[in-house]
């Protein structure tokens, strides 16, 4: 068999319907073509009350003021020259620094397809959790979102919906995992197109994130991903910003600790195992006491199906057929290990059913 670089295969089954996985939040990261890199890629880290690097545009400087607006914990400006034909460059520079949140402010739309293309490809091929926002485009993807909102007014400035992308991605980021987009009030904006009860409805089951004025202020009407089509792995879970941003935040501070502190490091034994599910199962009781996952639903586990699979392919089906479930627990699995259970995400309030009796 090849051999590649260990693989951490984490995939948290929901019982409901899909695989659930991911982790991310608090860093934005933001991708601009600027007059002032000639060749390249720049990177500034920036947090919040920094100064906006000088030697940007106006334009530029803008995008990143607005991205600042959301209070991310972080924002990670990556400029390429603006002589560039492409954003590759910009992409492949992102591939190798931790973020969570992304966006290309002024995106032109014939390079909209080629960024929820590699968008999607962090996501599924590289093991990298990510939520991108992009301007109209149905990526039906939990790694999409599809802002689509246009003629936005912020007093007498008026934001096409590529221009007001940072905007939006700098929010998401900045939220708290313990609360949804839908409803957050941008405060700054004063006006956006009229849209009906239906007209929002619409837009929403399309898999678009809208903006709608309630006539006092103008807020996100729901916060959804551009996942319209549901089949495994993706189920309704994955329509929601809020969860999917949990999803990606247990996903990759899991991965992260298996990578910094077993793999390579530490020895394939039972007792070993035990110790990583217990750290798990540790970290999700936090996540719980946060108010972040539904208490007491969330375990990790040797997922012994996928383990005797396994040793089926060493010791035969024959004799892997009478061991028991503990037994196969405690098996040598050489180099492989192979964990699950479910991961249970709690919401934010959206929806109300009330009934007055008279």
């Amino acid at each position: 068999m090849a051999l590649g670089l260990p693989n951490v295969n984490i995939v948290f089954k929901s019982i409901a319907t899909a695989a659930i996985q991911q982790g991310g939040a608090g860093v934005l990261a933001i991708v601009l073509k600027d007059t002032s890199v000639s060749a390249g890629v720049v990177e500034y880290k920036l947090r919040p009350g920094d100064e906006i690097p000088a030697g940007l545009t106006v334009v530029n400087k803008n995008h990143i003021a607005l991205a600042m607006i959301g209070t991310p914990a972080m924002v990670k400006v990556v400029v390429i020259p603006s002589t560039a034909s492409d954003y590759s460059a910009a992409y492949n520079y992102l591939e190798t620094i931790p973020w969570n949140v992304g966006t290309v402010p002024g995106i032109a739309t014939g390079d909209v397809s080629a960024a929820a293309t590699w968008a999607k490809g962090m996501w599924d091929a590289k093991d990298r959790k990510i939520m991108f926002v992009l301007p109209n485009h149905a990526g039906d993807h939990p790694a999409i979102v599809n802002f689509a909102t246009d003629n936005i007014y912020v007093g007498a400035t008026n934001y096409t919906t590529t221009n007001f992308l940072a905007r939006i991605a700098g929010l998401l980021a900045g939220l708290s995992l313990t609360v949804a987009p839908t409803y957050q009030v941008l405060p700054d904006v004063t006006d956006v197109p009229k849209l009906t009860k239906t007209e929002a409805n619409t837009a929403i089951a399309a898999g678009k994130l809208v903006l709608i004025n309630d006539g006092e202020k103008v807020k996100i009407a729901r916060g959804v991903t551009s996942l319209t089509t549901l089949a495994d792995p993706f189920g309704a879970d994955w329509q929601k910003i809020k969860l999917v941003r949990v999803f990606n935040k247990t996903y990759t501070d899991i991965k992260q600790t298996i990578e910094d502190n077993y793999i390579g490091k530490v020895s394939n034994s039972y007792t070993n195992k035990l110790l990583l599910l217990n750290a798990i199962n540790a970290y999700y009781g936090e996540l719980e006491l946060q108010g972040i996952l539904d208490p007491g639903l969330s375990r990790a586990d040797i997922n012994i199906a996928a383990q005797r699979a396994f040793l089926k392919t060493i010791h035969g089906a024959d004799v892997v057929a009478l061991l028991t479930d503990q037994e196969v627990k405690e098996e040598n699995t050489r180099d492989k290990v192979f964990i699950g259970g479910p991961l249970r995400a709690l919401d934010a309030i959206e929806d109300f059913d009330m009934q007055i009796y008279l």
